[in-house]
């Protein structure tokens, strides 16, 4: 053990006691280390464990400021470095074997170090810490200094190594990063430099990255302005634009998991998603290698990436989460993937020893294992882990030679006292909890989760077994405690039972009974004094509701086996009233408690109070205190004293480590009580021990018979003894796993049910006869009528379960209501907000107006009211425009007065009143095409607007939005005041139809005409507040009417009824008047259709019967009939005139209006029109200040970017200055040692200028001659072994150099190598001399050595200040282009012109948008132009004509002579012809032939039947082509009701676009990139319309050359050859 200051402090020396560790037993949970060849290292708790792999001894390093964080061994220097955790920790150095302190380093870190490495070769210590600091430090752990630092913000580091072949060299490595920092070293100076590796994809792929900072590959966008970074368009200038990459730009790529270097100081790195990668340690460039598949798949295998590698010749050795270590045969770029060897479990850390020889392997749980490459190979465990950490700890009786453990799956294992070895180990297999060794027996008793409790026979240590099993409750147990004379085994539980079980294994273990206490018990003690027959037994339970302390004691008699049935009732419960049971509460919130041996005073331990209390005593003391844990690992979990306090077992709570304490110091009269009571009590127990172990080994002897296995858990039902006591103890009843308590309590339920079956019987048959009375009664009542009948509950007999079901139903409807109404709520709350954003908001609400007659709607814009802050921002830029049209006249009237002095002054008058007419047009009535809408359509003022051309600066542009917006907004007011109208019209012709219609409907009536009327009415959309009323017919559910509703409706009714019955009164009169006059006072001309002239009564007669007066009233009754018939048609036909009319009147009304809401509709698309033009100025005024934004941004974050590089180059500056001035200053000590050496070289001669020539010689070849230094070999199979070889030197080496050098100078300085006849003084000087000169050779070399290493530091400062100045040129270059990109975007502006169709001429149909050549100029430059060029050309045409008039007399005359000069070569060349007349063959056939006629004739039949053929063939192509053109008028019939149909649908579409366009303007403006799109969109549909047009006019031009030359063909004389 180290014995250090800190220890000593540490050390307790009150009444002369101390504690010391004897061992600790402890499994790794970090990775292992060796710390030579031959031992390796691990923390533990607040211990570092040292195990011999050789002997297998331990030797344990405690750190005396808590637990052990990380830990790194240096192999060359045998030291090892740890870090305690606590705040502002510190790295301890300590020397091996020898485990004295070396050095302590203490640095910033505020909580925690994560990882530590020593370089191989030299004194670097690198560091490592997580949150806050992030921190990277390089220590020379000899100084204890920090050399330098750097902090990397939120990256989490999982390893760091240092380069095996390069100190200098540095990886960290993370699960998203792979960092290779450089260490730089200038005289004393050093420097971090890391260097970020570039990993590729998760499928194995490189992603080509863009420069963020300077793209480079940007397109170019002459129309939109300037294409800038996405850090830009972000609005980022901070360091974050550097590294930022859009959502779509990120890439997963590959988790690193493992790295290792290799002799050539290249990385390997396995990742997680299963590739391994070379990364070059020159140029870091990544190499993904290829796995090579030369077999079968592994079937099985989970080797997905690999968890730990170890480099070796060749390869790499891995190991993934299946057991398996793997051998990874690496050539170029590829690998093979053999296996090595299996292991039990996943194995977690692999590493060789220094020598190659060994390779550890660490599993999962902390098992290791030791591979030894030899001739045969050896593979054994060095270290067992158990599996979990310690549950519970205790002594074996009488705890002076062994102890036990529990760990939580069940296995317990058996521990010498003396070297902690483990003895031997059983597997219960069971979720356990606590452990207790019974005193008076070697058995144990071990409690589960389960509610089990098994007791284990430990007699012979080697071989545990389990000889019984008490199944006690459902609830764990938590708590085990014999007491000190072994008599009762106390179990409780976590339901707040204490179990009484007799502990001797004589008794079976027999159950005494349980007693009740509160729940969560914190701990339970007993005191079992030898001079007493009872047990006095304390519980300790919280009361968390109060935040005290109840404590529970209560006594158990020794006769308790003899008595127990007495003592307990029928459930096994222990009477309060024989075990004297007490209950206290105390003010405090103990955790542990315990009864002194008197029973009268209680020790606790206060949370509130860091030390013992002894209550009813004022006493508080510290008798000996030893920090064995920390509160990092949350502290003691358990402490168990032996039996003769000589030793103490201390288990953590989370830091798995168990220490063994015992006594350095420890005497007195304690320690005399302590012995004399341990004496006693062996003595009393020696006896009970003896024979209870007898009943032990008999069991153990029948479960040697039946083959049990004391490793393994005993699961068998039955076992066979020999005689009856012996087989209850080994037999388990598994037949019904039922707990004890249970069992009681069915006991119990049976022994009442005996007792009492009389009663039950008789309470049963009067339950009978109750229930036949009651179903009598039910039958009765549903005999009786509906009034007299009872309700089913009524004739309920449990009055409380049918309140109780009443209230269920009466609290479930009232859920069921509240949830409704809740659901009710936030609906109407949904239907408020809905309401309140699309429909109170609205100053004008949303509606449309519909044709009569025709399917065209027309909608209105729904518009919001302004607010207050953009009337007042409108307000501020009408009078902003107004003040600066002021200024502009003023202006402009002072120029005009001082051109005025030199001009007449009348002629100025007109000029200034023409300009000033000009002028005020010009301001007030842009035209159209240069305003870039038709907003004046709609006469709204646009004298405010500034002309596009003027909208340079960013206030201009917002100003001009705010007109735009306002502009639009009375455009819609305009059109929306039009719509109104419409609406009202539309209104009053609805009342007009209704009025008509009445009168329609009464000459229906009349006529009883079976014909509909028609009624126009308002839709939904057009009164779309209805849709917000709900009407009763729209409710489909039946209402739900209370009874006292349904009483008054019917009360109302019946009152009603009377008073109308009141208000009529007698009906004599009216009676009178219906038998008097139909009903009627006057007839009226409607009642003649309905009049009936009533037939004479001898009608009914026969004609023979009739007499002459009654012939003559038929005869009058005839023409009555004949005339109101008469009536009847004229009256009809005068109905049928007034309804045509009527009808005619209302066709004729509607159809007006509906002409009228056509032209509103085309006004309603003028408006979108407008609309959208408005609107496209302002997207574009909008994406300019957005571009204008960017841009700013962008010279921002160069200018920030810029003074960060200016910055960095005057560090860089500062750097070289600073090396170069060390470096001067080095090379001058350099060159002082290097010219001291040359003048002792020099001087020599001089020195010795006494002794003769011949002497001098001899001792100046020997003064230059140098000892050899044998180098030590190394054994041909180790350097097989190791792969790195001879690694370069380091400090400790060039030490150990030239310390044999001074050693072999030593034995040249012998006086055996003296040249003989030399002086022995001389001889002395020389030597002092040359070991003068051989000094300071080394430190010439070492100076040459630093001196290089300063070159090359200074070297690459060079470089990086140069690197500096190269990005800070760049940023200067890419100022002046965004600049010169910012000028261009200013002035060459976004503008929007109307123009006319007809006036755009475009060559090949092609529509170009790049007009780099072209300029923009006023129309009135051009008009005026064209007047002065039209005046010229009028000039040029006159003289023209006065030419072409001379001209034309003199061709008149020169064409006369020219026409004699022709003549008369005619009448020549006649003359010619006569002379030599030529007698051709036709007129020789003519003057030949007689029958020249009829040859003549013969050919013109010929072609006249030509003629007919062609005439023919004619015809028939034209009836071909009259076909075809019918079959084409055909398909054009059927294309035009397509389109007919389809413009139908278009109607439709364009509705429904505009609706849409109304919505996206009240949500607001689309975004720019869509607008593109929708220009985009229309320039290709403007393209392709013009390609169909140049196409049909190409056809078309087809046709008509086809029809010239037919023409042409037709008229060309046909020449037959005769």
């Amino acid at each position: 053990m180290a014995q250090d200051r800190e220890r000593d402090e540490a050390q307790n020396v009150a009444l002369c006691a101390s504690l010391s560790v004897r061992w600790v037993q402890g499994f790794p949970r970090q990775n292992v280390h060796f710390v030579n060849d031959s031992t390796i290292c691990y923390p533990c708790g607040n211990f570092v464990i040292f195990i011999n792999i050789e002997t297998k001894k331990k030797t344990v390093l405690q750190c005396m400021n808590g637990i052990v964080g990380v830990v790194a061994t240096n192999v060359p220097y045998e030291v090892v470095a740890f870090s305690d955790r606590r705040l502002r920790p510190l790295i301890y150095i300590y020397n091996f074997p020898g485990l004295t302190r070396r050095t302590k380093l203490k640095g910033n870190v505020l909580l925690d170090y994560t990882l530590l490495s020593f370089s191989y070769c030299g004194t670097y210590l690198a560091s490592y810490s997580s949150l806050p600091e992030f921190e990277l430090a390089l220590w020379n752990w000899e100084s204890g200094v920090i050399l330098c630092k750097k902090s990397q913000p939120g990256i989490d580091v999982s390893q760091m190594t240092f380069n095996p072949m390069n100190r200098h060299q540095l990886c960290l490595s993370s699960p998203s990063a792979v960092t290779v920092w450089t260490i730089e070293r200038s005289n004393q100076e050093h420097y971090l430099k890391a260097k970020s590796v570039k990993l590729p994809m998760e499928d194995g792929s490189f992603c080509n990255e863009t420069d963020v900072v300077f793209p480079q590959s940007l397109p170019k966008d002459p129309i939109y302005g300037p294409v800038l970074p996405v850090s830009a368009i972000a609005g980022l200038v901070g360091e974050e634009a550097e590294t930022f990459r859009p959502k779509d730009g990120l890439y997963a790529l590959l988790h690193p998991t493992m790295h290792c270097w290799t002799p050539t100081s290249d990385l390997y790195v396995g990742c997680e998603e299963g590739h391994l990668l070379m990364i070059s340690g020159e140029n870091l460039k990544v190499t993904v290698l290829n796995k090579i598949e030369d077999g079968p798949p592994r079937v099985g295998r989970n080797f997905v990436s690999p968890v730990t590698m170890a480099y070796q010749k060749g390869g790499v050795l891995a190991s993934g989460i299946d057991g398996f270590v793997y051998s990874f045969l690496i050539k170029d770029t590829n690998y093979k993937v053999e296996d090595f060897l299996e292991v039990e479990g996943p194995v977690e850390h692999l590493m060789f020893s220094p020598s190659y020889r060994m390779l550890l392997i660490q599993t999962d749980k902390g098992s290791i294992y030791i591979y030894t490459f030899d001739e045969e190979p050896t593979f054994e465990k060095l270290l067992a882990a158990c599996d979990g950490k310690f549950q519970a700890t205790d002594f074996i009786t009488p705890g002076n030679e062994y102890c036990m453990t529990l760990t939580q799956s069940g296995e317990v294992c058996v521990w010498g006292i003396e070297d902690g070895a483990c003895v031997s180990r059983i597997y219960l297999n069971i979720p356990a909890t606590v452990l207790a060794c019974s005193p008076s027996s070697l058995s144990a008793a071990v409690g589960t989760e389960d509610g089990f409790v098994h007791f284990l026979d430990i007699q012979d240590v080697e071989s545990p077994h389990s000889v019984h099993t008490a199944y006690l409750s459902e609830s764990p147990v938590q708590h085990l405690l014999y007491d000190q004379r072994g008599m009762y085994l106390l179990v409780g539980t976590s339901e707040g039972h204490v179990f009484v079980i007799n502990a001797k294994p004589s008794s079976l273990f027999q159950i005494l009974g349980f007693i009740e206490v509160g729940k969560g018990i914190l701990q339970i003690s007993t005191v079992s004094p030898l001079e007493t027959d009872v047990v006095e037994v304390m519980v300790l339970s919280p009361l968390p509701e109060t935040g005290r302390t109840r404590l529970e004691i209560f006594t158990l008699p020794k006769i308790l086996p003899q008595v127990s049935a007495s003592f307990a009732d029928e459930r096994g419960r222990l009477r309060d009233a024989f075990i004297h049971k007490f209950v206290y509460e105390i003010e405090h919130a103990l955790s542990s408690a315990v009864l002194n041996f008197q029973s009268n005073r209680i020790y606790g331990f206060c949370n509130q109070v860091p030390y013992i209390c002894s209550y009813l005593l004022p006493e508080k003391e510290t008798f000996v205190q030893c920090r064995s844990h920390s509160h990092q690992g949350h502290g003691i979990q358990s402490v168990r004293i032996s039996m003769d306090g000589q030793s103490i077992l201390v288990n953590g709570k989370d830091d798995s480590t168990l220490v063994n304490l015992r006594w350095r110091q420890f005497g007195g009269n304690l320690a005399n009580e302590i012995l004399e009571y341990s004496q006693q009590l062996s003595t009393y127990l020696k006896n009970t021990m003896d024979e209870e172990n007898d009943y032990l080994s008999v069991a153990k002897k029948d479960s040697l018979d039946l083959g049990s296995e004391p490793e393994h858990a005993i699961n068998e039902n039955v076992r066979l003894s020999v005689d009856s006591l012996q087989e209850e103890l080994v037999k388990v009843d598994n037949t019904a796993e039922i707990p004890w308590i249970q069992q009681k309590s069915q006991e119990a339920i049976k022994n009442e049910v005996k007792l009492f079956s009389n009663k039950r019987k008789e309470i049963k048959r009067g339950i009978k006869a109750l229930a036949k009375t009651i179903l009598d009664m039910m039958e009765e009542n549903e005999a009786v009528d509906n009034i007299a009948k009872l309700e089913q509950q009524e004739f309920g007999l449990d009055l409380e379960e049918l309140e109780r079901l009443h209230d269920e139903s009466e609290e479930e409807v009232a859920k069921i209501r509240k949830d409704a109404e809740m659901q009710n709520l936030a609906k109407r709350y949904l239907a408020e907000l809905i309401k309140e954003e699309c429909w109170n908001s609205m100053a004008v609400k949303g509606r449309a107006l519909k044709c009569f007659h025709i399917p065209c709607v027309v909608e209105n814009f729904p518009m919001k009211e302004r607010t207050d802050e953009e009337l007042k921002e409108l307000k501020r830029v009408v009078q902003q425009k107004k003040i600066e049209a002021e200024c502009l006249k003023l202006q402009k009237e002072i120029v005009e007065v001082q051109s005025a002095i030199t001009l007449v002054k009348k002629h100025h008058e007109e000029e200034d009143e023409e300009e000033e007419e000009d002028g005020t047009t010009k301001d007030t009535n842009l035209p159209n095409y240069l305003l870039g809408s038709l907003s004046t359509d709609f006469r709204v003022h646009t004298s405010l607007l500034s002309s596009q051309l003027e909208l340079h600066s960013r206030e201009e542009k917002i100003n001009q939005i705010i007109l735009l917006k306002d502009i639009i907004y009375k455009v819609k007011t305009a059109f929306n005041s039009e719509f109104d109208a419409a609406y009202k019209q539309k209104e009053i012709e609805i009342a007009r139809v209704k009025e008509n219609n009445v009168r329609i409907q009464e000459i229906v009536l009349d006529l009883e005409l079976e014909e509909s009327i028609w009624q126009p009415e308002f839709e939904d959309c057009e009164k779309p507040e209805r849709t917000l009323i709900v009407e009763s017919t729209e409710i489909t559910a039946q209402r739900h009417i209370n009874p006292w509703q349904k009483a008054k409706t019917e009360l109302l009714v019946t009152r009603e009824m009377e008073r109308l019955l009141l208000s009529r009164g007698p009906n004599t009169r009216r009676r009178a008047l219906m038998d008097m006059m139909g009903g009627v006072l006057e007839v009226k001309k409607e009642d003649i259709l309905r009049m009936v002239i009533p037939q004479p009564a001898f009608m009914s007669k026969p004609d023979a019967l009739w007499s002459e007066e009654e012939r003559k009233q038929f005869k009058a009754y005839e023409k009555k009939v004949k005339e109101l018939n008469e009536e009847r048609d004229k009256y009809r036909k005068s109905l049928e005139t007034e309804m045509k009319k009527l009808q005619n009147s209302i066709q004729e009304s509607t159809q007006n209006f509906d002409e009228h809401l056509k032209r509103l509709f085309e006004r309603r698309v003028r408006a979108e029109m407008v609309v959208s033009q408005e609107e496209l100025k302002i997207n574009n005024l909008v994406f300019s200040l957005m571009l204008d934004e960017e841009i700013s941004s962008r010279e921002a974050f160069l200018n920030n970017y810029l003074a960060r590089k200016q910055e960095e180059k005057s560090q860089t500056t500062e750097a070289i200055r600073k090396s170069r001035e060390d470096l001067d200053m080095y090379k001058e000590h350099y060159d002082n040692l290097l010219a001291e050496d040359k003048v002792l070289d020099r001087s020599f001669k001089k020195e010795f200028s006494e002794i003769p020539s011949h002497q001098v010689d001899i001792l100046y070849k020997l003064f230059k001659r140098r000892p050899r230094i044998h180098k030590q070999k190394v054994h041909s199979d180790t350097t097989s072994l190791v792969p790195f070889g001879e690694r370069p030197g380091s400090g400790k080496l060039n030490k150990d150099a030239f310390a044999q050098l001074m050693k072999a100078m030593d034995d040249l300085d012998s006086i055996n190598n003296m040249p003989e006849g030399l002086d022995p003084s001389v001889w002395e000087h020389f030597c002092m001399t040359r070991r003068a000169k051989v000094e300071n050779e080394q430190k010439v070399k070492q100076k040459a050595a630093g001196l290089i290493e300063m070159v090359a530091f200074l070297q690459r400062r060079t470089e990086d200040d140069e690197k500096v100045q190269h990005e800070i040129e760049k940023v200067f270059h890419e100022l002046i282009l965004l600049q010169e990109d910012k000028v261009k975007f200013q002035l060459n502006l976004t503008i929007q012109i109307l123009l006319k169709q007809g006036q755009v001429e475009l060559e090949n149909f092609q529509l170009l948008l790049d007009y780099s050549d072209a300029i923009l100029i006023n129309k009135n430059i051009i008009e005026d132009l064209n007047s002065v060029i039209r005046t010229q050309g009028q000039k040029k045409v006159a003289s023209m004509m006065e030419s072409k008039e001379i001209h034309k007399g003199i061709f008149q005359i020169e064409w006369e002579h020219k026409k004699m000069e022709m003549e008369m070569e005619d009448l020549n060349q006649k003359a010619w012809d006569i002379q030599m007349l030529f007698f051709s063959r036709d007129r020789q056939k003519y003057l030949n032939e007689p029958n020249y006629e009829t040859l003549i004739a013969i050919q013109i039949g010929i072609m006249e039947q030509t003629i007919a053929v062609l005439d023919k063939t004619h015809k028939k192509n034209v009836e071909n082509c009259k076909k075809l053109l019918k079959k084409l008028r055909r398909c054009s019939n059927q294309k035009d009701v397509a389109n007919y149909t389809l413009s139908c649908n278009l109607r439709e579409e364009l509705v429904a676009v505009s609706e849409r366009k109304d919505i996206c303007n009240a949500v607001g403006s689309t975004l720019t990139c869509e607008k593109i799109a929708k220009e985009r969109y229309e320039n290709m549909m403007q393209h392709q319309k013009l390609t169909k047009i140049s196409k049909e006019q190409a056809e078309q031009i087809s046709i008509l050359q086809a029809e010239v030359e037919r023409l042409r063909m037709k008229t060309f004389p046909a020449l037959v050859q005769m």
